[in-house]
């Protein structure tokens, strides 16, 4: 999350509860007006959309329910922020899962396979290793969070770890482990060879070494499982390996929430149950402590039913620090099972459920995702708790708590000291109806105690809050963000106004460490890694006036969706070039010709992008569900628009199906290659516009063609007149079905093409196709997923890359060697050769070949999302958690090899939802 896939809000109301002072300040904020960015008052309707929503079910207790899947709502729920979120990610998932379950392993045998692959000359570099500023002053246009005070932002960073001589470890949701050596920034990459760059979480034990655990630790859908735990014994000058690994494969195919020491053991919560292995001797399987449903593991007589992955989920493990014998372990899934609740060892050696804890609940109802956090001294116990009860329930939040235990105790008795409305009282900036503190517990959870005080504490939801006093007093030191705060101002003499910079939102992890002989505390977000002294500051406003970003571009993490290419109108030398790019909670980037830093030109999430090759400041870009924005001069605006509405140079032109809830949560949009003002896109419609991008309302889109109800385009393509759409509903492995529609776009000559679910192309999802510019019956197409090798469901069939000369009547398999991995975007290069990205790597086929070799070198191990080729004549492809890199193609042929790397098989890098494992 997610990706957390929604827009932002603007407080109505603040009431600020500042630590050292002793009165509170109330704060009066505008109300949402045409004064404000769109992403600011946007969120404000949809959050009391959702308010709405919830209320209008009722409040009559529901049991928990024993799940088969999370429900996922109909296409393109625009109006409700929270049920974007989830269905966001579970649209992510869906593209490689259906239509059933993927078994372990699925990612290991192709990460195996990649490695004896050849490789094409040609090394890629990497486009977006600059600063990205997310409050650019130049871009402060109706569509634009700067202002916020986020300022330099990366990709999602989903675990940290810091010593008290300066050095730093940082984890990439799917970017891996980075190292600074000077409290933050400098970074370089030190777990590149691994065979998975997704961070689940990272933990210094008592000997100095560092424990990475992969498979991210966020039941969104857009983790990526992992291949296990990996130690280095020397983090300050060693790079992780693939013979570090802990154990044997037992945690392949996992996501692992967290990492736990204690009695000689680590202990890991993934999302098979709980696992222990030796600390000292590293060799030998992982032990199976306890999974509730055992049945449904791999293996196990249920192993294929739709709901197993989310059977046996562990969010935590509480050791007592007087007795390592006695554990907790919290268990659940945040959507509420019967098996949720704390778990602890009887004295026969069975797990049992434990109750009576205080005021932390224990009933499957009340427990969901938890957090624990444990004082240096032993002597305090912290807890967060996320509610599915609460979450189904409560309109504003899915927080049920905060907790203590003063006894040092996991089991007590433990002490309600924070909930939404003490957290929404202390300076939070999430004031409005349906979005509220606590509203995304279910994936924002971080909590660490200070090594040096247990009742000083740092707590992370959408926000950061900070307690010096065990609880009893809060401040939002980390707002969501300033908009809307009386300090706030869109003026860019004035960057934030007397705001004070702010991290970003969506916290997941959060650790003390020393640089210097000065301690800090560092936060994790989606926006990056955040440091502030340890002893920080507060302004007038009750919130941290001391914040640095550490993200200098030396670290990147980005999670792209998207990337577009144009060239640059104020390059005098003609060469130049603008790339753009759509991101996962980081807006839409713009790195123009001779920029040093990144700015950011559309909040939000940005979804799919389309540039003018001739112009690279005409650019469209999707925020999500099809909802379209269009600029002439790259969004440049230095908020004048608040006061002219005239002056605003972004337009909404979203097609109708934006409104009407039929749309992907990230829709398909293409240009034909021939004509820059014919565009296609894709919802439950085909959607054509020939304005291109003068373009100014939604109104100026026709629709050519529907696919039907229940149906929302999945990939959309087109040559001189001529579209084809794949499409898939329902999308999910509940009668999961795909097709693909061809016509033309003034109407006329469409038709299904006959797919049948035992046909040549699979019954797996379209994700993209290369329409032959010459001959527009040429076409390939990319298929998403696994192989039925891997994957249990109807259809699933074998191959990822399809091929017809007849416009659709036959189709040819030519996936030749490629590895059985999710394909994502297929691109025909102008000399005739093929290039393909995938989840681990990009391929490239030459002309007149029906062979595979990956593409180029230097591309870390990571999901290649999108593949275009730019006015400059080379090939950019966006990643999913390693940014944007580039290659020429004239290299290819040059300097190849026939061997492929030397890796370690068998440890595959996945994504949450494969190896049976999704946790949509």
């Amino acid at each position: 999350m997610p990706i957390r896939q929604r827009r932002r809000l603007l407080l109505s109301a603040v009431t600020l509860t500042a630590l050292g002072l002793t009165t509170s300040q109330a704060l009066a904020a505008p109300s949402p007006s045409a004064s404000q960015p769109w992403q600011v008052q946007h969120q404000a309707d949809v959050g009391k959309q959702h308010a709405k929503k919830i209320r209008g079910a009722g409040t009559s207790s529901v049991a928990p329910r024993s799940t088969t899947a999370p429900e996922a709502d109909s296409p393109g729920d625009g109006g409700d922020e929270t049920e974007n979120s989830a269905e966001g990610v579970a649209q992510y998932t869906e593209a490689r899962t259906a239509p059933g379950v993927v078994a372990p392993g699925a990612y290991g045998a192709a990460w195996a396979q990649l490695q004896s692959m050849p490789h094409t000359g040609g090394t890629w570099d990497h486009v977006t290793d600059k600063p990205y500023n997310s409050d650019d002053p130049r871009y402060r246009d109706v569509n634009s969070n700067s202002s916020g005070g986020a300022g330099l932002v990366t990709g999602r960073i989903t675990g940290i770890a810091a010593d008290s001589d300066g050095y730093v470890y940082a984890g990439g949701a799917n970017g891996g482990v980075f190292r600074s050596r000077t409290g933050g920034g400098h970074w370089e990459p030190i777990a590149d060879k691994l065979p998975t760059l997704s961070t689940g979480t990272l933990n210094l034990d008592g000997g100095g070494r560092l424990w990475y655990a992969t498979g991210e630790s966020n039941t969104g859908a857009t983790s990526y499982v992992g291949t296990g735990v990996y130690v280095l014994s020397d983090p300050q000058h060693g790079r992780f390996q693939p013979g570090n690994r802990v154990g044997g494969p037992e945690l392949e195919s996992t996501i692992i929430h967290a990492l736990r020491f204690g009695g000689g053991k680590v202990w890991a919560a993934t999302s098979r149950g709980v696992w222990s292995h030796s600390t000292s001797d590293l060799s030998g399987p992982w032990k199976l402590e306890f999974a509730p449903n055992p049945d449904y593991l791999p293996g196990g007589s249920m192993a294929k039913d739709p709901s197993a992955p989310y059977k046996n989920i562990a969010n935590d493990i509480a050791i007592d620090p007087k007795d390592p014998s006695k554990v907790v372990l919290a268990v659940g899934w945040r959507g509420g099972d019967t098996y949720n609740g704390f778990y602890s060892k009887a004295a026969d050696g069975s797990w049992q459920r434990v109750g009576a804890l205080g005021d932390l609940p224990s009933d499957a109802a009340n427990v969901g995702n938890v957090t624990f956090a444990r004082s240096a001294d032993g002597s305090r116990y912290y807890a967060i708790d996320q509610s599915p009860d609460v979450a189904a329930h409560n309109p504003d939040t899915g927080l049920k708590g905060i907790y203590v235990s003063k006894s040092g105790s996991p089991y007590g008795p433990w002490t309600l000291i924070a909930d939404k409305d003490k957290l929404k009282a202390s300076g939070s900036a999430l004031q409005d109806p349906g979005y509220q503190p606590g509203i995304q517990a279910w994936y924002n959870q971080s909590l660490q105690v200070d090594p040096a005080n247990p009742d000083h504490v740092y707590a992370g939801l959408e926000e950061v809050f900070e307690t010096t006093d065990g609880g009893n007093a809060w401040a939002t030191v980390g707002p969501y963000w300033n908009n809307g705060f009386p300090c706030w101002s869109i003026d860019p003499s004035k960057q934030t106004g007397d705001c004070s910079p702010t991290t970003h939102s969506d916290q997941h992890a959060v650790a003390f460490g020393s640089y210097q002989g000065k301690v800090n505390v560092y936060v994790g977000n989606d926006g990056g890694i955040y440091r502030r002294p340890g002893k920080g500051q507060l302004d007038a406003w009750g919130h941290g006036k001391d914040w640095t970003p550490l993200n200098d571009g030396t670290m990147d993490t980005l999670q792209y969706y998207s990337v577009g290419v144009g060239k640059d109108p104020a390059d005098r030398s003609g060469k130049g070039v603008i790339v753009s790019g759509g991101l996962q909670d980081n807006g839409e980037s713009i790195l123009r010709a001779h920029d040093k830093v990144m700015g950011s030109n559309f909040g939000g999430d940005g979804g799919d992008t389309l540039v003018d090759p001739a112009n690279g400041c005409d650019i469209a870009q999707e925020y999500v569900y099809l909802d379209m924005w269009v600029t002439q001069n790259c969004a440049v605006n230095d908020g004048s628009w608040t006061k002219d509405p005239s002056k605003a140079t972004s337009y909404e032109v979203a097609p109708p199906d934006k409104d009407t809830n039929a749309a992907r949560f990230i829709a398909p949009m293409t240009a034909d290659p021939a004509d820059a003002n014919t565009w296609i896109a894709g919802g439950r419609h085909v959607w054509v516009q020939r304005k291109g991008y003068a373009i100014r309302s939604g109104s100026e889109w026709t629709s050519a063609y529907d696919l039907g109800a229940g149906h929302v385009a999945t990939a959309v393509a087109t040559v001189n007149g001529t579209v084809y759409a794949g499409w898939c509903g329902p999308c999910n492995n509940q009668g999961f079905s795909r097709g693909i529609a061809v016509g033309n776009i003034d109407g006329t000559g469409w038709h299904q093409l006959n797919l049948p679910v035992d046909g040549t192309i699979p019954n797996r999802y379209i994700s993209s196709f290369a329409v032959d510019e010459k001959d527009a019956r040429h076409v390939l197409v990319a298929v998403n997923g696994f192989s039925r090798t891997w994957t249990e469901g109807p259809g699933a069939g074998t191959g990822h890359l399809f091929e017809t000369r007849d416009g659709g009547a036959t189709w040819t398999d030519v996936s030749a060697n490629l590895p059985d991995v999710p394909a994502t975007s297929v691109k025909l290069l102008p000399d005739g050769g093929l290039a393909l990205g995938a989840d681990l790597a990009a391929f490239y086929r030459a002309p007149g070949e029906s062979r595979f070799s990956v593409l180029g070198r230097n591309l870390p191990t990571t999901a290649v999302q999108q593949l275009k080729q730019g006015p400059d004549g080379r090939l950019y492809a966006a990643t999913f958690g390693r940014g944007i890199w580039s290659i020429n193609p004239r290299e290819l042929g040059r300097d190849g090899d026939d061997q492929g790397e030397n890796g370690q098989g068998g440890n595959g890098q996945g994504e949450n939802g494969q190896g049976g494992n999704s946790q949509g």
